[in-house]
């Protein structure tokens, strides 16, 4: 493969997995609003083409056309750069992510990968620690107490839970000794549910805690302490409008579907089938380079679910106890499981 027909195809795939990942995220939307509708006993969006299909289309049209108000006070070169910088993050660390089969497509290209790095995971997890200054440098510049607030709050939020969520991934690279998200997923393939590392690795209080810190790393609820409309004036963005405030909540339900991801890959055998590694021949080409896709996508749907399920459920924290509870508890339990799973490996 020439240098151009290898610049010509990444490009491709760039384009293909950013538009369905935004896609992603105007239907996740979509699926949050009729999933609380139907928790709390509405319909949700309904209207706007079969069974509400065409309402992400109109919500964007819609944000788009929206007067965009700059207020005078704001230091405009960060106030702009914000949302760009939390939007750019949150889709930029899809890129990594693999979700298929390595060997589909032509030779020395990943079809279902963007770039193959060794070190995977580790970009994941920095790459998404940068968007956490397109919150902070969004309330800064606004000019705006209530702003300032919103994002000294999510900065706290944020820090206090990433070094719970990372720690509780040290147990499953242990088990893979590598930082690829590629390898980890292999070493769970072998005989389905079995091997993955959340039962047959004994990843159970690892998953447990990465879920917990990921609701607080995305801002959902029982940990939206940050937009909690009860407490703050919309928090950090609340003076945004239009396009720039959309922008961060596009951020925040990319954040998901990355979680999302990366739970499926880590914890729940990738792309892989829960009934052992029962891929199709390879001599039906299409059937086997989508029959992993569909796993992979399923897992991730279920995982966005429960993300929607727990929103419509629990309570909100106060403040004193979401801080408490990050390093009191969850810090403690990921410091303990990785003693644990240390004593496993070197027992066995």
């Amino acid at each position: 493969m020439t240098i151009l027909q290898f610049f010509l195809w990444s490009l491709l795939k760039v384009a293909v997995v950013t538009v369905v990942m935004l896609l992603g995220v105007a239907y996740t939307v979509l699926l949050e609003r009729k999933v609380v509708g139907r928790i709390q006993n509405r319909w949700g969006p309904s209207r706007v083409g079969p069974f509400g299909l065409l309402q992400p289309l109109v919500d964007g049209a819609k944000s788009f056309l929206k007067e965009d108000i700059i207020p005078t006070g704001v230091y405009k070169p960060l106030y702009l750069l914000a949302p760009i910088l939390a939007l750019g993050c949150a889709l930029i660390s899809i890129a990594v992510v693999p979700f298929g089969e390595p060997n589909v497509g032509p030779a020395g290209m990943h079809l279902f990968e963007i770039s193959d790095v060794n070190i995977g995971l580790l970009v994941i997890l920095g790459v998404t620690s940068i968007g956490v200054y397109g919150v902070a440098l969004a309330g800064w510049s606004s000019n705006n107490k209530y702003s300032l607030l919103g994002s000294l709050r999510s900065s706290a939020q944020l820090i206090s839970y990433e070094l719970a969520l990372g720690l509780s991934l040290v147990g499953v690279v242990l088990r893979a000794g590598s930082l690829n998200l590629r390898v980890i997923v292999e070493q769970q393939a072998t005989k389905g549910i079995l091997t993955w590392n959340i039962f047959g690795g004994l990843q159970f209080v690892a998953f447990f805690i990465y879920l917990t810190a990921a609701y607080a790393e995305t801002n959902r609820s029982p940990f939206d302490l940050v937009e909690a409309e009860s407490e703050l004036a919309g928090g950090y963005n609340v003076e945004y409008s239009s396009m720039k405030f959309a922008m961060f909540f596009m951020a925040e339900y990319a954040n998901m579907i990355t979680v999302g991801c990366v739970a499926t890959l880590l914890f729940l055998g990738g792309w892989t089938s829960p009934f052992g590694n029962l891929i199709p021949p390879p001599e039906n080409i299409l059937v086997h380079a989508l029959f992993p896709i569909f796993w992979f996508v399923a897992k991730v749907f279920c995982f966005l679910f429960l993300y929607i399920w727990v929103r419509g459920t629990l309570p909100r924290f106060r403040y004193d106890q979401l801080m408490n509870f990050g390093w009191r508890y969850l810090m403690p339990l990921a410091i303990l499981n990785i003693v644990a799973t240390s004593l496993w490996f070197a027992y066995h």
